[in-house]
């Protein structure tokens, strides 16, 4: 019995190993945070200001906010796993500038917010911030959820929950999982990964209209896997590639026109807005 009982013991050590060990691996090779604070005045972004969003366990998550301009929607914004609010200033900067709101939240760990991201964690506080969204007055038909890479998964599932005018998904996968078997195919990933923000069955609960955007080359996320998660949808999908363009540069092959002529279809402008910007 004693036999037996150190037997289960050391079993039970060697699985607590294997699953701590499997956490940080996976911290490792899913999250890559910029963790500096930094404020939008410190790289020029006129009209956006800090705020902090309280989440459901009291820990306070760092966004960037801009007022629409009357008319126009109010994207919120879920972004990839590398950098931080400052890596995507550009980005904001070309939104605002067309009079868009916009609402970007960095993850735990990311841009002088604290704790550790997940997706735990990641999925309930952009629960928190679409709430604060909703709270400071925007109504739901005014709200596009936009999701980078990574954050493709927190925006499917939020919209798969709350209610929204559209989604846009940028570089989108069907689950962290299938994108680790494609750089890792010796990796038993099903039985390591705990955060596997699986798109396809959010996504089969979205009625909205969605637009894809993915680069052709895309050697991070395959094309395939944002077509998989359009043909996914529910609602009405629009799948626009880029030839020639990789997993973050298809802004450089014409993707921010597509963005805006989508965005002008469902949210007709008079013109005041887009003639206050700077350009595409």
């Amino acid at each position: 019995m004693i036999l037996v009982l150190k037997v289960v013991a050391v079993l039970v050590g060697l699985a607590a190993l294997a699953h701590f060990g499997t956490q940080a691996i996976q911290q490792r090779l899913l999250y890559f945070p910029d963790t500096r604070r930094t404020l939008p005045g410190e790289v020029d972004l006129e009209g956006v200001a800090e705020r902090e969003v309280t989440s459901f366990d009291g820990t306070a998550i760092l966004t960037w906010w801009a007022a629409a301009r009357p008319g126009r929607p109010t994207i919120v914004y879920f972004h990839g796993n590398a950098g931080a609010f400052v890596s995507r200033s550009e980005r904001i900067r070309r939104y605002v500038a067309f009079g868009y709101g916009l609402v970007m939240m960095t993850y735990r760990g990311y841009g002088g917010s604290r704790g550790t991201p997940s997706e735990r964690f990641n999925v309930a506080d952009a629960h928190a911030v679409y709430d604060a969204v909703r709270a400071s007055g925007v109504p739901a038909e005014s709200i596009v959820l936009y999701g980078e890479s990574l954050g493709s998964g927190v925006a499917v599932q939020v919209a798969a929950e709350k209610p929204v005018a559209a989604v846009i998904l940028d570089a989108p996968y069907t689950s962290i999982v299938d994108v680790a078997h494609v750089h890792y195919p010796w990796l038993p990933a099903r039985l390591l990964m705990t955060d596997r923000y699986d798109s396809l069955p959010a996504a089969a609960r979205v009625t909205v209209p969605v637009l894809v955007v993915h680069g052709e080359d895309d050697e991070i996320i395959p094309v395939g896997m944002g077509r998989a998660v359009a043909a996914a949808i529910r609602g009405p999908a629009t799948v626009a590639t880029f030839p020639g363009a990789g997993h973050s540069d298809h802004y450089l092959f014409g993707s921010y026109d597509v963005i805006f002529d989508w965005l002008e279809r469902l949210f007709p402008d008079d013109g005041s807005a887009q003639a206050a910007g700077s350009g595409r």
